[in-house]
């Protein structure tokens, strides 16, 4: 699944905490690196911080699967996917 996601473009290389070598705590990193140089050429540094915590229990499976379907993914993977959300 996530080499069909990567090839039709549906999440970025660089997508943090599902492939390898791009951790989150390598996203951390990341994060704290670009926050540091900006402060230190004196520019604003906004952090906004999202908690997904249970993010699936708030979204409808009906619409996420319909969604999976619309960018391509279907037969028995899509059967996996919709058994695991219930």
């Amino acid at each position: 699944m996530l080499t069909y996601l990567l090839n039709h473009k549906l999440i970025t290389s660089q997508q943090f905490g599902i492939l390898s070598k791009f951790s989150t705590c390598t996203q951390l990193l990341d994060c704290l690196n670009d926050w540091t140089l900006s402060i230190h050429n004196r520019h604003d540094a906004d952090i906004i911080y999202f908690d997904f915590a249970k993010g699936f229990d708030s979204v409808s499976h009906t619409k996420l699967v319909h969604k999976l379907q619309a960018y391509g993914i279907t037969g028995i993977l899509l059967k996996l996917l919709s058994d695991f959300f219930v």
